[in-house]
């Protein structure tokens, strides 16, 4: 199968500083937030997130796993830190790839059971192919593919490659 690379790592590096950006002007009278970022690459982009809003801004910024099984949403959602922690704060949750939706509908049902202050969606690549009404807030390359194509985020360290099969 045929790859075409459609954000290479500077590229993907220039977005993932661009969203931390984003993110901090529509939480910059916040002390705290919380960067929730869904198993695998979703935490990897969380964790790159923190990094760089630690850079650019005074807020204090909790990193969390949202450890779901992508094939089966409907199964047990944990999270790496307490209810508790992330509780009346903003909040925002993090994933690779928006494709249909419903990991992030899933992922955003797992929080509805608590108070939060605000919260808010950001993906490195939208593909406008929702199943869900569910949308990102902050997202680095949006783009439309047929239903055929696959989007794949590869992380390596500190090598971030997004393709197009």
């Amino acid at each position: 199968m045929e790859r075409s690379i459609i954000l290479t790592n500077t590229e993907i590096q220039h977005k993932l500083k661009r969203i931390a950006f984003q993110i901090y002007e529509n939480n910059a009278n916040q002390k705290e937030i919380v960067i929730a970022g869904i198993t695998t690459n979703g935490f990897l982009l969380a964790k790159k997130l923190k990094s760089i809003l630690e850079e650019i801004s005074p807020i204090k910024v909790i990193v969390c796993e949202v450890k779901m099984d992508k094939k089966n949403p409907l199964k047990t959602i944990e999270t790496s830190v307490l209810e508790k922690d992330y509780k009346n704060k903003s909040l925002v949750l993090v994933d690779d790839v928006l494709s249909s939706g419903s990991t992030l509908m899933y992922a955003v049902k797992h929080f509805l059971n608590v108070s939060l202050k605000q919260f808010q969606t950001a993906v490195l690549v939208n593909r406008n192919h929702k199943k869900y009404p569910i949308k990102a807030d902050f997202k680095g390359l949006s783009l439309s593919t047929s239903l055929q194509e696959h989007i794949t985020v590869e992380i390596e360290g500190k090598k971030i490659i997004a393709y197009l099969n």
